[in-house]
């Protein structure tokens, strides 16, 4: 009887924290109830894989580890990839082919069998943080395309909320700079009017969500279609006298912020002003046909060691100096394979045998492409194989 007033006391005590915590971690969950973030560093690099020479996937992880490349993207599901990833700690995204998307767009269901086959046996142990739902549809020739990408990008969601996946995998559709009807100055950039009416319900959903806007940004390749009129240094982060965006009177000594910039005016005007623009690849191509301006392989290392300075200052634009600038890098491995110029064959920062194709400040790998910077890992392979043969005698 005598420690009842105590006991009540501490009674009172307890279910006052136990209601502020729970207040606390409700606040925290609403305030992140459409928000994952697939992207938590400032650079990564696309992991392509049309070519026939590339080392296994086991040894890409090594690689990337030796390069602290953390953040990733591959253009499908390769079950051999996720399962090489790990507990690499390496996040990545998965892609899900233009070719699904018209099955996927015809019932939940669809999108529901894939993520169970693609990406939810892989959890938690490989990182998937993020499905990108087709790449670069809007603007493409399928036009059929254009009207499945918003059912696709839907019913993946969906699948993902019953799930209850949604705060671990990010949903977003990357887009080419032809969705665009001009960049320059980035202050008029604009949406395409045959695209807007695809466009903007695609942003609305997506602004729901929480999830950026992904753009493929290519200095190199605005370089190329016009170099009489595009000062080189501009492109490649040298210096230059830049240009000034009279609208906005920002001015910008690099068109990568330049094209950024201009993803973000046309957002504005689109009606989704705070809406993250995440630049999905960028990229210079190390070697090119004759009439490929600018495509060879001291620019390409120039761009992408200045690109990756940039990117490490983990600060934002001109125009939106709030938003940190984040890019994946086109591309890990030079793509044999690939169709088209030269130029998209080489936009490798690694060749295949996983020596670097150029020197950007990359520890641990080997500058030469005579000897493998994979040999040593074999070298290792085989002394175990050795110690155990010993051990075993």
């Amino acid at each position: 009887m005598e420690c009842t007033f105590l006991d009540r006391l501490s009674t009172r005590i307890m279910g006052f924290y136990s209601f502020f915590l729970w207040l606390l971690i409700f606040s925290v969950i609403s305030s992140n109830v459409f928000t994952v973030y697939a992207f938590k560093g400032t650079y990564g690099v696309n992991y392509g894989k049309i070519a026939d020479n590339l080392p296994s996937p086991r040894s890409v992880v090594t690689l990337l580890k030796a390069a602290k490349i953390k953040n990733t993207r591959i253009y499908d599901a390769d079950h051999e990839v996720l399962k090489a990833f790990k507990g690499s700690g390496i996040e990545i995204i998965v892609g899900l082919g233009n070719e699904y998307l018209k099955e996927i767009a015809v019932g939940e269901d669809r999108a529901m069998n894939w993520i169970k086959e693609n990406v939810q046996p892989f959890l938690p142990g490989t990182k998937i943080v993020g499905i990108a739902v087709g790449n670069e549809i809007l603007g493409g020739d399928d036009h059929e395309l254009w009207e499945v990408l918003l059912p696709s990008v839907k019913n993946v969601y969906d699948a993902l909320r019953r799930l209850g996946l949604t705060k671990v995998v990010e949903v977003s559709s990357p887009h080419s700079e032809a969705v665009f009807t001009n960049s320059f100055p980035p202050s008029a950039c604009i949406f395409r009017d045959d695209i807007s009416i695809y466009m903007k319900p695609l942003l609305q959903f997506f602004s729901q969500i929480g999830s950026p806007f992904y753009i493929n940004a290519y200095p190199f390749l605005a370089y190329k279609s016009d170099p009489e009129h595009i000062d080189i240094n501009y492109a490649l982060f040298k210096s230059n006298p830049g240009i000034l965006d009279e609208k906005t009177n920002l001015r910008y000594d690099n068109m990568f912020e330049a094209q950024v910039d201009a993803a973000y005016a046309a957002l504005e005007k689109a009606g989704f002003p705070k809406m993250e623009v995440i630049v999905s690849e960028t990229g210079w191509a190390s070697r090119g046909d004759d009439d490929e301006a600018g495509a060879n392989l001291e620019n390409a290392r120039t761009y992408n060691y200045n690109l990756r300075k940039r990117l490490a200052k983990k600060k934002g634009t001109p125009f939106r100096p709030k938003f940190v600038a984040r890019a994946y890098i086109f591309a890990l491995f030079n793509e044999n394979l690939k169709p088209g110029p030269t130029s998209e064959r080489n936009f490798g920062l690694f060749k295949p045998d996983g020596s670097i194709a150029y020197d950007i400040g990359f520890t641990g790998l080997r500058e030469s492409s005579g000897v493998s910077s994979f040999i040593p890992f074999k070298v290792i392979t085989a002394c175990i194989t050795l110690v155990l043969l010993i051990s075993a005698s």
